[in-house]
């Protein structure tokens, strides 16, 4: 079971990978450098036992090594943990322990919560944890087996995102549902500030002061399958391909195009009048999120003409921003524990402003801690590389602007069309998935590259950074992202017979201008490829390959532009014999500042 639940959270961390069972009054373990496939082939009939825990490790402090990796130990290997986290006073702490005489065998900042729970052992494991926990200061998820109570497994939630899982009989805890969905559909979220007790005839759930908190269980909606390839050789083709299904679950009952009427249940919380009299909107974001935070900008002031700003959350929490009550301040997260998102929307909170979280994941902090919001239902998204979540993101920006422009003199001219286009989105996402064949053959252009351009003007220049970010982050091609007519203010320097540059160059608004800046490249033999709209019978000869999509509204093309970059990224890093579902140095949950 420990093995099964860590493959299934591998993609959280992976640099190294461990576990410990309780058995014959002893804590077993074995740790290794790699993947979980290499711990799994070392793991064999010396485990037995009941009471277990494991970890895959995204290293922080320290270096990639078996004395880092988890789970970790006091020195009487009585005491043992895994740590999702960073703790921030860690050097104080370690020169503390050092000076009582710990004997400390790794660098990480996790080891050193095992000695001091060792500190305060005196019987009583619930009250040693508690008082080692009043000496910490950062984020942490915890698990903690020890000798003293054989039959107790205690979680510690603060800051890292925790959840149980309530069986027939059998109990679990972890990072994500995922790892035991298999076993249970019932499920506990804990929230900071809370812990929990395991025992073999059922859990408490209490405060880090030791007060009963009663938490009644959620029940787990998606299928199982749902994290399971299904065929596909990656989670990331997988969920590529999902987009359509996504879309719709996103869509239902939010948008209902014959009625005339799109709409967001979850900021009901809001009057119209209170809606109506916005001054301003911030949306708050990291990474794939800060990218449909981009496009929601280009919705929000072209359909509601709020001004809108997007921040990054890792910025925005350190600038002491100005923010009151007629703020709206938005923050969007796949997993809805981005530690620096969260940290932001706190910020917000304490500043005044109206606050709204963009989540897949129910139940999660920015999701419970924001109050009001709507969920992306995208569906589990494993691959590191975020795919389904940012179009369903877009999605849910897309209906928040035609609300808040409905009740601020939106005409229902533009209104009908955005929404009668928006519905027709997930048909019009298949077809150009058909594009995929066309995509393969454009591979051989990135093949052997280092460096890459791609180019996007207005609501299509947040798809240019995305299409550069995917290449990054699976690829491991250097791409740059740049508003189109900023290329002459720099990035034309690097062009020449071996620079690929990828132009969105759809008929839009500003067609001419892109053509304009494809013309440019080509005068410098750059290598273009070009994604355009179907029936574009002038852009063929301008560029070296062409991928068509669909016609639509020019606000609603970011849906389709950004899936033959999803598309390309994929397939170029599957022949560069990348691991795509788990690239280098990435995790796809980025709990720690």
């Amino acid at each position: 079971m420990l093995l099964e639940g860590l493959k299934r959270l591998e993609y959280r961390g992976y640099d190294s990978a461990g576990l410990a069972v309780i058995q014959d009054g002893a804590i077993q373990s074995e740790k290794v450098v790699g993947r979980v496939s290499q711990l799994d082939e070392l793991v064999d009939d010396r485990f037995t036992g009941v009471l277990g825990i494991a970890h895959t490790r995204w290293a922080t402090h320290g270096g990639v090594t078996v004395p880092n990796a988890h789970p970790h130990f006091d020195e009487k290997h009585r005491i043992a943990l895994v740590h999702n986290g960073i703790i921030e006073n860690y050097h104080a702490l370690r020169e503390l322990l050092l000076k009582k005489g710990h004997k400390i065998v790794s660098e990480t900042d996790s080891e050193l919560i095992a000695h001091l729970i060792a500190e305060y052992m005196d019987g009583n494991v619930v009250a040693a944890i508690q008082r080692a926990l009043t000496h910490l200061e950062g984020t942490f998820g915890l698990l903690i087996l020890t000798l003293e109570d054989p039959n107790r497994l205690i979680a510690v939630r603060q800051g890292s995102p925790l959840v149980l899982g309530i069986g027939d009989n059998e109990y679990f805890a972890a990072s994500d549902v995922s790892a035991f969905a298999q076993h249970t559909r019932q499920v506990v979220y804990l929230r900071d500030g809370e812990m929990a007790e395991l025992t073999p005839t059922g859990y408490r759930t209490m405060t880090f002061a030791d007060r009963t908190v009663v938490r009644r269980p959620d029940e787990i909606t998606w299928e199982i399958d749902a994290i399971e390839k299904g065929g596909y050789d990656h989670f990331m083709l997988k969920e590529i391909f999902e987009q359509p299904s996504a879309l719709r679950n996103t869509l239902a009952a939010r948008v209902r195009a014959d009625q005339g009427l799109a709409r967001l249940g979850g900021i009901t919380a809001y009057s119209d009048d209170q809606l109506r009299s916005l001054e301003r909107v911030i949306i708050s974001a990291c990474g794939t999120a800060w990218h449909a935070a981009l496009v929601g900008e280009y919705m929000l002031e072209e359909l509601a003409r709020v001004p809108t700003e997007v921040e990054y959350a890792s910025e925005f929490r350190y600038r002491n921003p100005i923010v009151g009550e007629e703020t709206l301040a938005i923050f969007i997260s796949q997993s809805g524990e981005t530690a620096d998102t969260l940290a932001a929307l706190r910020e917000a909170k304490a500043k005044g402003a109206h606050v709204m979280g963009i989540c897949n994941v129910v139940g999660s902090t920015i999701a419970t801690e924001a109050g009001t919001g709507s969920y992306t239902h995208a569906g589990p998204e494993i691959g590191v590389a975020s795919t389904k979540a940012f179009t369903t993101q877009m999605a849910v920006m897309t209906i928040l602007a035609l609300q808040l422009g409905h009740l601020r003199n939106l005409s229902l001219e533009t209104y009908s069309t955005i929404l009668n286009d928006l519905v027709k989105i997930p048909d019009l996402i298949e077809r150009v998935l058909e594009t995929d064949p066309q995509v393969r053959e454009i591979v051989p252009i990135f093949e052997h590259t280092t460096n890459c351009l791609y180019l996007g003007r207005g609501i299509n220049f947040p798809i240019a950074l995305e299409g550069a970010l995917k290449m990054k982050e699976i690829s491991y091609v250097h791409a740059e992202g740049y508003p189109a007519a900023e290329m002459k203010h720099g990035p034309i320097a690097l062009i020449d017979e071996n620079m690929p540059v990828v132009v969105i160059a759809i008929q839009d608004p500003v067609y001419d201008k892109v053509i304009s800046n494809i013309e440019e490249i080509r005068a410098r033999k750059g290598r273009i490829i070009a994604i355009a709209t179907e029936g574009d019978d002038r852009i063929a000869s301008k560029v070296e390959k062409a991928i068509y999509v669909p016609r639509v509204a020019p606000l609603l093309t970011p849906f389709l532009t950004v899936v033959p970059l999803q598309l390309l990224a994929y397939h170029v890093a599957a022949a560069k014999g990348c691991d795509i579902d788990k690239p280098r140095n990435l995790a796809k949950s980025v709990t720690v500042e």
